[in-house]
């Protein structure tokens, strides 16, 4: 990246920061504005009304120096006049028919449109123009307009298939629904002063706006992103993700595909990195979904089939612990044989402790013969349980300790996994903080379970290395315990 825009990430960052003040959970929402502005692309927010759609789209402007900012509620009764401007009345003079753009759409920065869909096919067919090409059709001539980016907002999705090419036009389509009961009584607290932020991962604001992005610094961000490279684990990652939407009915334009590409490049570019990573594809959802409820879906599948940052099950290996647990602790209460008089241990046993109780009664319980009563209820206890030869000791211990090799085995990629993903998350610009919390989630609890089973399966080897032991037992090893399927 040139030196112009080396600055650049530090400003993205307290410009995330600025925008998101005061938004409750609308980090992602923040992020793919901006991002998609930065790349020239065009977000469509989709959720119901007081959602905070509309003051997301007035304060991203700001962030573009010179970005003129244009606003326009459409309706099916909405004229060509109010977004592109009244016809000037000199021109027709002339017998020309051009418009008066000045303050409207075509000389805007930054638009944004509620309600698109609903808009009629007059202001449709020119919107589709101009949100591709930034171009505008004035009279006979084809106007070359500023506009970065149009954030789009609606309250549902079109139905009419005629709308459908104008809704491909929107790369990034993004739910933003109500905030949550977690964040209600900061909703409320809005406004109030030392009120401290909702939302603990997102950053503090600056004090004062940051440096506004210049022209000139996103034309060297676009030259930069020309210039970063598709890697082999992000090309795989859409390859596979090609053949899930394809299995599901579910393709994707090639237009989308490049523009997307083109996205992950300016978001690589942007944080300093010559390569898309399989990280980039994060934003796949937001992307890929064709409707709000996939977005979940898609999110499961970057997260769970793609990066494999799920929480692994092992039942097999839980099933081990059980089994040895409950082996444990049948070896350590099994009976001793019965002895030569016929008698066995856990008889003479019961009649120490009856005699015991007796001598308690007495009051001489605590005296020289409850002592003593006691050491032949001791001694009696250990008699009455059964001894094991070494070698039968030395044989669970050894069956246990191959298991544990096999968690530390178990273990020793997922930890690998956890400090590559923490590594790669460190300087993320975009990624949301709560995804980046999810992704590292996973690996934690894997590694949290394994321990647990560690832990289980050590007392279990304790008790084993525990039980009495008779050296003159015939020195057979057991059978090895069996593991269930």
């Amino acid at each position: 990246m040139t030196s112009s825009c080396a600055p650049l990430p530090a400003r993205l960052r307290l410009w995330l920061a600025t925008l998101e003040q005061g938004l409750l959970e609308r980090g992602s929402a923040v992020r793919l504005a901006l991002l998609a502005a930065l790349a020239g692309e065009h977000v469509l927010l989709l959720g119901p009304p007081g959602t905070a759609k509309s003051e997301l789209a007035r304060r991203l402007h700001r962030a573009f120096d010179g970005a003129a900012y244009f606003e326009r509620l459409l309706t099916r009764f909405s004229t060509p006049e109010e977004l592109f401007g009244p016809l000037s009345l000199a021109a027709l003079e002339h017998d020309r028919y051009e418009r008066l753009t000045a303050g409207f759409l075509p000389t805007a920065g930054i638009a944004f449109l509620d309600e698109v869909f609903k808009a009629n096919s007059a202001i449709l067919n020119a919107l589709l123009t101009l949100l591709n090409e930034r171009e505008f059709d004035n009279g006979s001539g084809r106007c070359r307009t500023p506009l970065i980016a149009v954030i789009g907002a609606s309250n549902e999705l079109p139905a009419d298939e005629a709308l459908q090419a104008f809704f491909d036009r929107f790369l990034l389509r993004v739910p933003v629904q109500p905030v949550s009961d977690a964040a209600f009584a900061a909703l409320l607290a809005l406004g109030q002063a030392g009120t401290p932020p909702a939302d603990p991962t997102a950053s503090p604001a600056p004090t004062a706006p940051p440096q506004p992005l210049h022209a000139a610094e996103r034309a060297a961000l676009h030259a930069a992103a020309a210039q970063v490279r598709l890697g082999e684990a992000a090309l795989q990652g859409c390859r596979a993700l090609r053949a899930w939407l394809a299995e599901r009915r579910q393709p994707l334009s090639d237009r989308r595909w490049r523009q997307w590409v083109g996205l992950m490049r300016v978001a690589a570019a942007s944080e300093g990195r010559a390569e898309i990573d399989a990280l980039d594809l994060w934003l796949a959802p937001y992307v890929a979904a064709a409707r709000p409820e996939q977005v979940a879906e898609l999110q499961d599948w970057f997260v769970v089939d793609w990066l494999g940052c799920g929480a692994r099950e092992t039942p097999w290996l839980t099933r081990a612990v059980q089994a040895f647990e409950q082996q444990a602790q049948l070896e350590a209460s099994a009976p001793a044989d019965a002895g030569p008089d016929g008698d066995s241990g856990a008889g003479k046993l019961a009649l120490a402790r009856a005699l015991q109780r007796d001598s308690g009664a007495g009051g001489s319980g605590a005296g020289e013969d409850g002592g003593m009563l006691r050491i032949v209820s001791a001694r009696l206890e250990a008699q009455s349980r059964r001894r094991w030869s070494p070698v039968h000791v030395a044989a669970r211990l050894a069956q246990i300790d191959e298991i544990l090799a096999q968690i530390a085995r178990e273990r020793a990629p997922v930890e690998a996994q956890a400090a590559q993903l923490a590594a790669d998350l460190a300087g993320r610009l975009w990624l949301p903080p709560e995804l980046a919390q999810r992704l590292q989630a996973g690996p934690a609890a894997t590694l949290a379970g394994l321990d647990d089973l560690t832990a289980r399966l050590q007392a279990a080897r304790a008790g084993f290395a525990a039980l009495p032991q008779d050296a003159a037992l015939p020195a057979l090893a057991p059978a090895p315990v069996h593991l269930p399927a």
